[in-house]
């Protein structure tokens, strides 16, 4: 049995909470610095806004993310953040079809994250590389992702429509291979039987007026030339019957007639037919599908008219829609005299509702009021379907490539954006650390000129400032890393200078996860 889908709300907070684990998680195992409360649940909120609009509107919920990830740092990269901004990005690909949107979402990301790196460090560049690398693999190669999906998801609905569309114009093909040997077996039978039916009743006729035959012959040659008359009557019926689904019936008409000349004819024949135009827009080019489907469907409509519901009045009706499709509506009333039965299960209309189908449009055929309604609707595409039915793929195939081509391009670059600011990363963290033996032996008051040749090159460009304690008024204070291990929580030294370039302060912070308190010692010098 099929396990139904969850609902589209229930499948919302299985997002959301998948989405909150890595916030919620990050933090308590020295993922991130810690964070007060309120923080982290204002973080929980903006993923829940985010969530709650990334079906309708996945740009918006991509910029919340984005905002939320560089408000919590500037390079925009986070343990608690960035899988939301993945998954966000990958859903913008996937359920916008404009490149606009993300284009611009990605520009504002990327100024608003150079602005803050700008005003946040004296250094920028390390800052900088990180945000663009996460931009690149956070956000664009998901979205092409994304696109790349929705392209090849698009594909492959094209693809089976397409097959679709090929089987039946195969059954299509067969069931007119078929009505076209039936229809020659008809004519056949017409150019024979009806010729042969026609010398008997003419010579029944001859042997009703011979002077020479008794009475009660004269009247069987009258009754035999009644009933050839009859047989032959009966004999066109039923060719009438064999050739009306005929897929390429000959036509009645002039060549490049349209349907209104057609009402026209019709009308001059003593149909009482009026003709309808829903305005100017609603032309149909000469010669395209929808022309000739138009026409044959009105065609057919003011032969039923005729033969089942005689002397009814009939109105032709042509409307057109907003995107280029036409329909043409045949509606005829009581008739005034006996006919036939109506024609709502005829062989003729069930052709003509599968010619109309298969080219995607729609027909309808019944009673209407005291009469009946015959209404057939053409799409656009049918007007101006040209070409082997191939070509339907080709856009997605070069759609296709073209965002194979970007994923590409966009890897690339991101790899060497990512290697690049690991090597910075490399480099400025094992270039700002300090020796814990150099540490120890500094003393309060010590001038900054005599501690300077034991300082590294470099100092930390994201300090645990929010773990120290409050530096001393006017104090410069510089942050130091305790050991070159990369990618973990570290201790760190802090140095305070002041002023007059004396040490006044000097602490140590623990790194993150541990039960260690800052150690901090102070000096006071007088003016």
């Amino acid at each position: 049995m099929k396990r139904a889908r969850p609902a589209a709300p229930g499948r919302a907070c299985l997002l959301w909470a998948a989405l909150a684990l890595p916030a919620v998680c990050a933090d308590r195992i020295g993922l991130n610095e810690p964070r007060p409360p309120w923080q982290q649940l204002a973080g929980l909120v903006v993923l829940a806004a985010a969530t709650a609009v990334a079906r309708r509107r996945p740009a918006a919920a991509f910029g919340l993310t984005a905002a939320l990830s560089l408000a919590v740092t500037p390079a925009l990269f986070s343990v608690s953040y960035g899988p939301a901004l993945a998954v966000f990005a990958l859903l913008l690909g996937l359920r916008a079809a404009a490149t606009a949107p993300a284009a611009l979402c990605f520009a504002a990301v990327a100024c608003a994250g150079t602005l803050r790196i700008a005003v946040a460090g004296p250094d920028p560049v390390p800052g900088w590389l990180v945000m663009t690398g996460t931009l690149l693999f956070g956000g664009v190669l998901p979205w092409l992702g994304g696109r790349y999906w929705r392209q090849s998801r698009a594909l492959t609905e094209a693809g089976w429509q397409r097959a679709a569309r090929l089987e039946e114009e195969q059954r299509l093909a067969g069931e007119r291979a078929r009505l076209r040997e039936r229809a020659r077996i008809a004519q056949d039978m017409h150019d024979s039987l009806g010729h042969e039916l026609s010398l008997i009743a003419l010579r029944a006729g001859a042997l009703q007026v011979a002077p020479d035959l008794p009475g009660h012959h004269r009247a069987a040659a009258a009754d035999l030339r009644v009933a050839a008359a009859d047989a032959t009557d009966r004999l066109h019926r039923i060719i009438g019957v064999l050739r009306e689904d005929d897929d390429e019936p000959a036509p009645l008409g002039p060549a490049g007639e349209n349907v209104e000349q057609l009402v026209a004819r019709a009308a001059e024949s003593g149909l009482p037919v009026r003709w309808e135009n829903g305005g100017p827009d609603t032309a149909v080019a000469t010669g395209t599908v929808a022309e000739r489907l138009l026409h044959r469907v009105a065609r057919e409509a003011l032969t039923n008219a005729a033969r089942h519901a005689p002397g009814a009045p009939v109105v032709v009706e042509v409307t057109g829609d907003d995107v280029g499709g036409a329909a043409v509506t045949v509606t005829n009333g009581k008739p005034a005299g006996p006919g036939s039965p109506a024609p709502g299960g005829g062989s003729g209309l069930r052709g003509l509702r599968a010619a109309v189908t298969a080219v995607g449009g729609t027909f309808e055929a019944g009673p209407h009021g005291d009469g009946f309604r015959v209404r057939a609707h053409v799409p656009a595409r049918a007007a101006t379907a040209a070409g082997p039915p191939r070509a339907a793929s080709a856009p997605f195939t070069r759609a296709r490539r073209r965002v194979a081509a970007g994923l590409g391009a966009a890897a690339g670059a991101g790899a060497v954006l990512v290697g690049v600011a690991f090597a910075w990363y490399a480099y400025s963290e094992t270039h700002s650390v300090l020796e814990p033996a150099a540490y120890a032996a500094l003393r309060l008051g010590t001038p900054v000129a005599e501690a300077e040749p034991v300082l590294p090159d470099l100092r930390v460009q994201d300090p645990p400032a929010e773990r120290a304690p409050a530096p001393p008024v006017g104090a410069d204070c510089r942050y130091y890393r305790a050991s070159g291990e990369l990618f973990v929580s570290v201790d760190h030294f802090r140095l305070c200078f002041d002023d007059q370039g004396r040490l006044v302060a000097k602490n140590v912070i623990p790194r993150v996860g541990t039960s260690g308190e800052v150690r901090e010692e102070y000096e006071e010098f007088a003016p």
